[in-house]
Parts: C-alpha cells; sequence; structure tokens
C-alpha cells in the first residue's frame, strides 16, 4: 500500500468565521468550520488532518474553497464531486460517509435510515453513525448537518457551537428544525 502522501492546509475567511482545508494529493483530507479564534480553528485542522504546513493551495482546492464560501453564503453548492482521502479510515465509517454523500442538498436522513443505507442493521446502527458523524473530518463536504435524529430532532453536532451551527447549516439549504422560515448567514 502506498504511503498518505503529504498533508498541507489553508484558512480562509467565510460568513460563518474562518474555515480551513486539508489536502494530499489523493484528495480533501478535511475541513473544519470554524473554531473560536483562527489559531483554535488551526490547531483543529492540523490534529485531526495530520497537516505538517499552511500552503497556497492548488487549483482543485481554491475551487473548493470558493465553494465552502459559496455554500456558507447560501449558495447550493454539490459537494459529492469533490474527491475526497478515506485512508485510514475503518470500512464501516468510510461505507456510512459514502452513503451520506448520496444525501443531496436541501435533503435530511436520520441516524437509522443512513445506518440502512450503508448496509449496517439492527439496535448498533443508529449508533455507529452518531460515532461516525462525531469524528466525520470533512464537515459540509460530507454533510454531517443533514443527519437528524428520529422524529426531526437535531441530534448532535461536534463543530464549535454545537446544534446551534448545525441550524445554521440547515437554514442555508431551506431548512428549519422548528418549522419556521429559513434564516441565512449571521442568524
Amino acid at each position: 500500500m502506498e504511503a498518505r502522501s503529504e498533508i498541507r492546509h489553508h484558512l480562509f475567511d467565510t460568513a460563518f468565521g474562518v474555515c480551513g482545508v486539508a489536502w494530499n494529493t489523493r484528495g480533501l483530507a478535511a475541513v473544519q468550520l470554524p473554531e473560536k479564534d483562527r489559531a483554535a480553528t488551526e490547531r483543529r485542522l492540523m490534529q485531526k488532518s495530520g497537516s505538517t504546513a499552511a500552503a497556497d493551495p492548488p487549483p482543485r482546492v481554491a475551487v473548493l474553497i470558493a465553494g465552502i464560501r459559496n455554500y456558507l453564503n447560501g449558495g447550493k453548492i454539490d459537494f459529492a464531486p469533490v474527491a475526497v482521502d478515506l485512508e485510514g479510515i475503518e470500512d464501516s465509517r468510510r461505507k456510512i460517509y459514502e452513503a451520506l454523500r448520496t444525501v443531496g442538498f436541501g435533503r435530511t436522513v436520520t441516524y437509522g435510515e443512513l445506518a440502512r443505507a450503508a448496509g449496517i442493521e439492527g439496535w448498533e446502527g443508529a449508533r455507529d453513525v452518531g460515532e461516525a458523524m462525531g469524528k466525520n473530518p470533512m464537515p459540509v463536504v460530507i454533510p454531517c448537518h443533514r443527519v437528524l435524529a428520529a422524529g426531526g430532532k437535531p441530534g448532535g453536532f461536534s463543530a464549535y457551537g454545537g446544534t446551534a451551527t448545525k441550524r445554521k447549516l440547515l437554514a442555508l439549504e431551506g431548512m428549519r428544525l422548528d418549522g419556521g422560515a429559513p434564516r441565512l448567514p449571521g442568524l
């Protein structure tokens, strides 16, 4: 098996705050939503991606960054074509992430539905999906904010801001869990 290629990262401003991406030659390695400040965002991105240094993004990553900015400004963006590097992630989590990438803009799925879509049966499936969502290295690109608990409840969200951030992301896609009209960035 080929050794994992060197990972680099880049931070950028968005309507939500400073975000970051990390990549290698195989594809996207991580996305970081804003933390409490720029330094915290960079630390968390480096920790979860294994990036060794900041760098200017190559053209394919610059296109992704523009897409993330557009998405966080309320644009309808499909991240399914983005090449992601899931090397080193166990098969069950990889299957969950691959199934989740088919859940399109403006749609949601429950933990149980996603488990079944990933081929995980039994009561453990929803639990396994919840664990995978908490470890998702690429929020937005692997749209964990679209996974809800039964009954349309938000469930958890491990990004800074927790379920409030999840609700903001869903609002960008025209969805509100409380039944009200959606609101865009800067809620």
